[in-house]
This record gives structure tokens, C-alpha cells and sequence, in this order.
């Protein structure tokens, strides 16, 4: 690097935050030990039964015994505060915090910790693309819940973004290459997302809706390959939680004389137990029963592409609040 780039970098490693904005994310145990106490925050403190905390004790055993979401979204939010603060303006600098919705550092801990800083306003954003009450609703229900005297601004949504949606094919097109040229054109996608119990349709819930959309933004960018449909990682309940699951339509393609699959999961950003269990154990085991090939696109994690444009919409979300003067490109910073 050259010098002059590194005394600007220092004085922006020293100039004193004066915007600010929090990611939050699901949380994951950190050890084995973890998981029990995280599954009752998960549950609400609702008594989880035994055999439910072993089988999910020894999901997280086979992925490594523990959750590596907090270091893939810690990464996220410094790419994203290395984004926001190469597009500010003068006098403008970003601190991002990171937040927790289910485990440690918890959103409530770390908004009393910006407060004890004296943040003031602070933007939100939740590292999941699509709306639900359910999901990215629930993280701002823990922020009024915390009762923190921080203004939030909060982004809601951003399942059409062009750098998500950028990122996802590039993803999708490095994961086809790993299928023979012969028939790399014929491999159908499956896009997933995390399942909800259906009575989300009782409310109108947006969250099936943007996720159609998502969809048909990437098909537009992919419009010659075969993509099919489905839900993934629905809960262990007497409900009835959106469909299909992605092992049923693996079972069905593999009915109509398919041998190849890609899953691409469109409703997570980074690694997890969904992923590395739901996915490279349970529904690969699965397709291997059938004599299938089952791939899955690397994860966005700390994607360029995808960092830049959430800064580009934090820092939009500010300007729109009047937290900050000036503009940015709305085709890259906004859904």
C-alpha cells in the first residue's frame, strides 16, 4: 500500500465516529454447552424438551461444535463500515456495531454499550434480504423491547438489491463450473429460503411475495437455466410451515430422470447450522441415496459486491433521516 494511503487510513482508524449504524443477526452457540441456554432464548424461555436439545446439540457437533455466524457477520459489518467511510463526506464517520438477536453480544448489550458511547441515532440493518413479521420484524420488536433511548432508523428490506442480486450470480455461476461442461446448462437451481409457519398468509405477510421477486430478479440474469423452488429448515412444531421442502422436490427431480443439483439459498447471507447441516449434511445425504449430485453456491458472507451496496443503502436510509447532506446512487444503494 502506498504511504499516502496509509496515513489516510490512520486518520480514519482515529477520527471519532459521528454516524452510526447496527447489524444484527440471528446468533449461534459458541460451544457445545451453549446450545441448551440457546435454544431457551430461541423458544422465548419456553422449556425445550430434552431429546430436541440433543438432536440439535449433535447438528452443531457435526459442523464443528459451534455457530460461525458471529465472526462472518463481525467481517460483514467491517467491510461494511470500510464501505460507508470511503463514500463519506467531510466531517462524516461510520462506526458499525454488531448485534445479536438470540446469543451473545445481544442486541440489548450492545445498545446499551452505544448509549454509554453516546449514540444518539443509529441505522439498523438485519443481515436477511426479505420481510417478515416474523423475522426481520422480530429483530426491531428486541429493539423496542430493550427500551434503549437510541432513535433507530431502520432498513426493512432489501431482497432486490443489485449487489445482492450480483453477488448471487457470480456465486451461482462459480458453483455451475463444478458440473461437466456437458451438463452444466441442464443442472436445474433450487433457490431456497427458511420456511415460516403458514399463518404468516393470514397477515399478508410480504415475506412470500419478496421472495418471488428475488427470484425473478435472478432469473432474468440466468434466463437459460433450470431453477426450481423451495423451502428449507422448518421448525420442529405441530404447525403447518410453508412448502415444499427442498427434500421433496430433490425426491421429484430425481423421479423425472435429474442427476444434478445446485441449491442456492437466497434467504441467508453467511454460514450456519441451516447451511452446514441442513444443506452439506441432510438434503446431500439425500440426494446421495438417489445417485444424485448435490452442490451448493459458496455463501455471500463478506462479498464485496454485497457490502458495498449495503453500505450504499445504510448510508441512503441516513441521508433520507437527515442524518447526513448529499446523495447516493440509488441503483446501487437502494432496492
Amino acid at each position: 500500500m502506498p504511504e499516502h494511503d496509509s496515513i489516510d487510513q490512520a486518520r480514519i482508524d482515529d477520527a471519532q465516529p459521528s454516524h452510526h449504524a447496527l447489524i444484527m443477526a440471528y446468533g449461534g452457540p459458541d460451544t457445545l454447552d451453549d446450545v441448551r441456554p440457546y435454544l431457551m432464548d430461541v423458544r422465548n424461555y419456553r422449556p425445550t424438551p430434552d431429546h430436541i436439545v440433543d438432536e440439535i446439540t449433535d447438528r452443531y457437533r457435526q459442523i464443528g461444535g459451534r455457530s460461525p455466524i458471529l465472526e462472518l457477520t463481525n467481517a460483514e459489518a467491517a467491510g461494511i463500515e470500510r464501505a460507508l467511510n470511503e463514500r463519506a463526506g467531510d466531517n462524516e464517520h461510520w462506526k458499525v456495531w454488531v448485534g445479536m438477536r438470540h446469543w451473545h453480544p445481544f442486541m440489548k448489550d450492545v445498545l446499551a454499550e452505544m448509549s454509554a458511547a453516546g449514540v444518539e441515532r443509529t441505522v439498523g440493518l438485519v443481515m436477511a434480504p426479505h420481510y417478515s413479521r416474523m423475522s426481520i420484524g422480530a429483530y426491531y420488536n428486541r429493539f423496542d423491547e430493550a427500551g434503549s433511548p437510541i432513535e433507530m432508523i431502520p432498513v426493512e428490506r432489501w431482497h432486490v438489491l443489485p449487489g445482492y442480486l450480483d453477488a448471487l450470480i457470480e456465486r451461482i455461476s462459480e458453483a455451475l463450473e463444478k458440473f461437466p461442461p456437458v451438463v452444466r446448462n441442464q443442472v436445474p437451481v433450487i433457490f431456497t429460503a427458511h420456511s415460516l409457519p403458514e399463518r404468516i398468509r393470514e397477515w399478508n405477510d410480504p415475506y412470500e411475495r419478496e421472495l418471488r421477486e428475488t427470484v425473478a430478479a435472478l432469473r432474468e440474469r440466468l434466463p437459460n437455466q433450470p431453477w426450481e423452488w423451495a423451502y428449507q429448515s422448518a421448525a420442529m412444531t405441530p404447525d403447518p410451515w410453508l412448502g415444499p421442502d427442498a427434500s421433496e422436490v430433490i425426491t421429484r427431480l430425481h423421479g423425472e430422470g435429474v442427476r444434478d443439483v445446485l441449491m442456492c439459498p437466497i434467504g441467508f447471507i453467511c454460514e450456519h447450522v441451516e447451511i452446514l447441516f441442513d444443506i452439506d449434511v441432510e438434503f446431500k445425504l439425500h440426494a446421495e441415496a438417489l445417485g444424485m449430485r448435490l452442490e451448493r453456491i459458496e455463501m455471500l458472507n463478506d462479498h464485496p459486491l454485497l457490502l458495498s451496496a449495503l453500505a450504499g443503502l445504510v448510508r441512503q436510509r441516513a441521508i433520507d433521516a437527515g442524518l447526513v447532506a448529499g446523495q447516493v446512487n440509488v441503483g446501487e444503494g437502494a432496492p
